[in-house]
């Protein structure tokens, strides 16, 4: 069984975890009534927190999360399998960006502490410091699907291709890339990091994304993308919220890998400086 009906939902998450992920168990419904299998939520889809020093107030252990039980419920109620794009988890007094795969049972079946912490510095004063409230994870991660096998990865590891090169040549047939890519570089560079991940990997990419204006000044780019492995944008979210569906088959990854095995042909090479 390689064919699939995937879905991305497409939030403005804001500091009401109750109304967010209220929000997005009707969408989750919606996308369950559309014949979905797989849904895909964006990242820290239950909670936008852009001050540092309130996330730990705001953050609770797998069992306790609202949204992490709200989403198992429906996935066990439906009989789908979710991808919680992530959730801040408090893991060993630690705060993770925790990406989660939920079966159709609602259990657990991987998880994905975010590699690469958004520390970054754009005009005008709009800042990040991801590091300064969230651990780093340490390990990238592939999981068997009923479909084929998953690569999980978040949002600014988006920027970091030899993740994925490494997920497609450990077998990943789709990724997952949830994000809450702001406006400001995802207006940029989002539809051109998705397409070429997809396009280097010959993989599916399933990235949701978070839109709108949040609170204070964050906004999130939208644009929530479904892409095929020759780089074809089979769906886009535009700005804003909602919901995007796409039918793929991963038999096309191996058609696509076959007539440009890069995966293969990548040689070792020394770098010498002149």
């Amino acid at each position: 069984m390689t064919e699939l009906r995937v879905a991305c939902i497409q939030n403005t998450a804001t500091r009401d975890i109750a109304a967010n992920v209220d929000w997005v168990c009707a969408r989750i419904d919606d996308c369950v009534a559309e014949g979905a299998e797989f849904i895909a939520l964006p990242e820290t889809v239950a909670l936008i927190e852009p001050v540092n020093r309130q996330i730990p107030a705001a953050t609770y252990s797998e069992n306790d999360d609202i949204g992490l039980n709200a989403f198992s419920a429906r996935a066990r109620k439906h009989g789908v399998t979710i991808l919680v794009g992530s959730q801040l988890i408090l893991d060993h007094d630690k705060i993770f960006n925790r990406s989660l795969l939920l079966d159709t049972n609602g259990q657990i079946r991987a998880r994905y502490d975010k590699l690469h912490m958004f520390d970054i510095e754009l005009k005008h004063g709009e800042a990040y410091r991801e590091s300064d409230a969230i651990a780093p994870g340490d390990r990238a991660v592939i999981v068997e699907t009923p479909w084929g096998k998953l690569g999980l990865s978040i949002c600014y590891d988006l920027r970091f291709g030899a993740l994925y090169r490494a997920l497609a040549q450990a077998g990943a047939e789709f990724i997952t890339i949830p994000a809450a890519f702001t406006q400001t570089t995802g207006q940029a560079h989002w539809h051109t990091l998705v397409r070429a991940r997809a396009i280097e990997t010959g993989a599916f990419i399933i990235a949701p994304n978070q839109c709108g204006h949040h609170c204070d000044k964050r906004y999130s780019y939208g644009h929530s993308l479904i892409v095929d492995p020759w780089g074809e944008i089979l769906a886009d979210g535009g700005p804003e919220p909602g919901v995007i569906f796409a039918n793929i088959d991963l038999q096309q990854v191996q058609q696509v890998r076959s007539r440009i095995p890069s995966l293969k042909n990548e040689r070792p090479f020394t770098l010498e400086k002149q």
